[in-house]
């Protein structure tokens, strides 16, 4: 027995497959219970997101001292042809009781309003309810929207009554994030069931990768849940959803690559324990520098400014990890344990030719062999054309308006709240200043254009002083998530900053949005060329050459443009989306190049191996007619996985579903199937560059691959 073997008999030995079933079966017992908490520990409140050392989470801590944090719900009442005597005796009524209301920590007592858009002959109330955020957080806010709700009801006989403001916003938002872990479970699984039984076209087998992606994720949600109680991880609804995605999509790719390595060992091998260890130790390496490469990437989120994107790394990094060492050993006992029926009805029989050698994907490697130069130029060519959608591009944020495919109460409450007040009024700027530069801060920011004068206050429950410092609340005139505003946002901390020693920092919901803008600019800048470096570092030991790495750090960029490219077009001219959120083009690559290179790596793996035996261009061919099913399978897998996130009702969750899948599907069917291949046949042995594979142009012979029988039985 060899050394690999031997490891591979770790795992799948006659007793070890046992004993490392029972190892998993104890870590789910006691894991199991601690994942179903996991949407307990998610912190979605604006610290959570804000980068901090930004100034409006500046502003967001020292406002604390003046008063509970709050998020203030907007009560709007509407009618088209004037508010009537009996309207406005409605309104004052149920302002009498939202006063007494104080379930969920509405603060009813400091209720503002009515306030009405006209003297005379109104036709619009809006009242503030503001809503206390203590521990409970996040949490509380749709239950308070629910109370606010139930007091004002739904309006009727004309009279409109929405509930928006932040408060309204973020109820809906709760409410969309609610159950995110459990829809994505159900849609990713369904993708997942679906695509192992038409790839192995066997009922049977395809319950043994998704009992191990299973268990994989429960452990995964159960360590996370673990460092965000006592490590101090944060955890959002955005990674909670995206740790779904990628254990069930690398898990099953995983899954999928070992078993195509598995099924040509047993034909092979008559004893499945020998021809497992094989596979692991064939196939193993492979698959192991894939996990690598993907944790190590999502690790490089660790240097983001935004405290979202940088808690999605771990969150990513572990779940990868666990799913790649379920891989590794739950899987393949699984495999073992079942013994060959578990193929059935296509079951791989000792000594049976490899169906891959005859395949499709055999006679396309010899096709691209013909003319190797024509198709990868062509190809690149046809990729850089999609490229070009980017001119449509427009990763500048996505407003409230726009972050939802349908249209919740909220977003028509702040349409029709903004035909009859100011804009902004639902989401005030905050301004902290020195005591004794207050009055000379508070006239510069009502003298700023797209601001409202006469709205500079004191909020109701706010102390007047604390500490030396002074903090007051001004309306803008324009949409509080608007490109306007921020721009207001700009002007107003650019004016209060000059003023001498006013040591004076503007918040609110509004400079949030700006603040968060500027952090992603900058992680965008420093992450993606440090993925790359990590990427090509990782493909460099793996192929001990330079010159391969490079070519397909250059293939994997060109298809990360181009699906972004065609995402653009579709986004602007299929499904009418107003726009992208600024990091879209960032997440997109991290997985698309993460996860994209993977199939790259299995694949170029496999020529390497084939070309020691027979020669470069001989090997490319081989290698592509052994991995081009399974690959293309497990693309498939991963690409409907991750359009699984269209399932939710967010534009930003459905459009980075759409761009990854895209970008799979071009990696896979196109990328690496065909750009890759050609420019390997075109480069030949150079390609090894300076591995001294590189100076054996033609190889040693192929040997003959006879069966190899095993005493041991079945």
């Amino acid at each position: 027995m060899t050394a690999g073997r031997g490891i591979g008999h770790l795992v799948c030995g006659r007793r070890a497959k046992w004993l490392v079933l029972a190892l998993w079966l104890v870590v789910l017992f006691l894991m199991a219970p601690f994942a179903q908490k996991l949407m307990d520990a998610q912190d979605n409140d604006a610290t959570s997101w804000l980068p901090g050392s930004a100034e409006s989470t500046q502003v967001l801590e020292i406002s604390r001292d003046f008063r509970p944090e709050q998020i203030p719900a907007v009560v709007i009442y509407a009618r088209d042809d004037g508010l009537t005597a009996r309207d406005r005796a409605q309104i004052a009524e149920d302002v009498g009781r939202l006063e007494r209301l104080t379930d969920h920590g509405v603060r009813g007592a400091e209720t503002r309003g009515p306030a009405y858009d006209r003297p005379a002959d109104s036709r619009a109330a809006q009242v503030y309810v503001p809503i206390t955020m203590d521990e409970q957080g996040w949490d509380r806010i749709a239950p308070a929207v629910d109370s606010i709700r139930d007091v004002v009801g739904e309006g009727g006989a004309g009279l409109a009554v929405h509930i928006t403001g932040p408060g309204g916003t973020s109820a809906d938002f709760a409410e969309a994030f609610e159950g995110i872990d459990s829809t994505l479970l159900l849609s990713a699984m369904a993708v997942v069931v679906v695509m192992l039984l038409l790839t192995y076209r066997s009922p049977t087998l395809l319950l043994v990768p998704v009992l191990a992606v299973i268990a994989a994720l429960f452990t995964a949600q159960a360590l996370i849940y673990f460092l965000a109680e006592h490590g101090g991880l944060t955890v959002n609804g955005q990674s909670a959803g995206i740790l779904t995605v990628l254990v069930f999509g690398a898990g099953t790719d995983y899954a999928l690559l070992l078993v195509a390595r598995y099924r040509e060992e047993l034909r092979r091998h008559e004893d499945r324990h020998e021809a497992m260890a094989l596979a692991l130790h064939r196939a193993g390496p492979a698959v192991l520098a894939s996990g690598a490469t993907v944790v190590l990437s999502m690790l490089v989120l660790l240097a983001a400014e935004m405290n979202s994107t940088r808690g999605l790394g771990p969150v990513a990094a572990i779940g990868v990890a666990v799913a790649l060492l379920a891989m590794m050993t739950l899987f393949p006992a699984l495999l073992v344990i079942f013994g060959r029926w578990i193929f059935w009805p296509v079951i791989p029989r000792f000594g049976t030719a490899d169906p891959t050698e005859r395949g499709v994907w055999a006679r396309m490697g010899r096709r691209i062999a013909r003319g190797p130069r024509a198709v990868w130029v062509a190809t690149a060519l046809a990729l850089t054309v999609c490229s070009l959608g980017l001119i449509q591009l427009r990763a500048e944020g996505i407003s409230n308006a726009d972050a939802f495919t349908g249209k919740p109460d909220s977003i028509t409450g702040q349409e029709v709240s903004e035909r009859y007040f100011p804009a902004g009024s639902g989401s005030p700027l905050v301004v902290v200043s020195d005591r004794a530069q207050a009055e000379q801060v508070a006239r510069t920011v009502a003298g700023t254009p797209g601001v409202v004068p006469e709205s500079l206050g004191l909020p109701p429950g706010t102390k007047p002083v604390f500490e030396g410092k002074v903090l007051f609340e001004a309306t803008l005139t324009d949409p509080a998530d608007s490109e306007a505003a921020k721009q207001t946002v700009e002007r107003v901390r650019d004016a209060v900053h000059a003023v001498p020693d006013a040591d004076a920092q503007v918040g609110g919901g509004t400079a949030g949005v700006v603040d968060m803008d500027e952090a992603i600019t900058h992680d965008n800048v420093l992450i993606i060329p440090l993925v790359l470096v990590v990427v090509l570092l990782i493909l460099c030991v793996l192929l001990r050459a330079l010159l391969a790495p490079l070519l397909l750090i250059g293939t994997v960029i060109l298809s990360f443009t181009a699906a972004l490219g065609i995402s653009a077009l579709a986004f602007r001219h299929l499904f009418d989306y107003a726009g992208e959120s600024t990091d879209f083009p960032l997440f997109v690559f991290v997985f698309l190049v993460a996860l994209g290179i993977d199939y790259n790596i299995f694949l170029t793996t496999r020529i390497r191996e084939e070309a020691a035996r027979q020669g470069s261009r001989p090997g490319v061919v081989t290698g592509l007619a052994a991995t081009g099913a399974v690959i293309t399978s497990a693309g498939l897998v991963l690409a409907g996985t991750f359009a699984a996130l269209g399932t939710l009702p967010m534009v930003a969750f459905a459009e980075i579903g759409f761009a990854v899948a895209l970008g799979v599907f071009l990696d896979t069917f196109v990328v690496r199937s065909v750009l890759v291949t050609a420019l390997f046949l075109d480069v030949g042995p150079k390609v090894w560059w300076p591995h001294r594979l590189a100076r054996r142009d033609g190889g040693i012979a192929p040997r003959e691959r006879q069966p190899q029988v095993s005493r041991s039985s079945e």
